[in-house]
């Protein structure tokens, strides 16, 4: 499995004026195969910071979702209301169960 953590940087303003955009993003790409989880959250403590949570099944499904279509929408979106930085990290993780106490 390969997990995505990504933090963007930005204003409270401008996260306001991207929902539309990020709700799309999220939504089609839990959709997109070998998608495991999409999930977009504002840090409370900084209204500013955007983290985004990726689950993939391969890097392929990975690969795959840069291509689509509401990629290029959200990048057009944050090309519009441009994020003081963007940093994203990649992991390949195996999921492992919690031992009971």
């Amino acid at each position: 499995m390969i997990v995505v953590n990504a933090v963007i940087e930005t204003t409270a303003e401008n996260i306001a004026n991207m929902i539309d955009a990020i709700a799309e993003m999220e939504s089609k790409s839990r959709l997109e195969a070998g998608c495991h989880d999409y999930t977009f959250s504002v840090e409370i403590n900084n209204p500013d910071v955007i983290r985004i949570t990726e689950k993939w099944e391969s890097m392929a499904a990975l690969m795959d979702h840069f291509g689509q279509p509401h990629m290029a929408a959200f990048q057009e979106a944050m090309a519009a209301y441009p994020p003081t930085s963007v940093s994203a990290a990649f992991y390949e993780a195996k999921e492992v169960a919690m031992p009971a106490r």
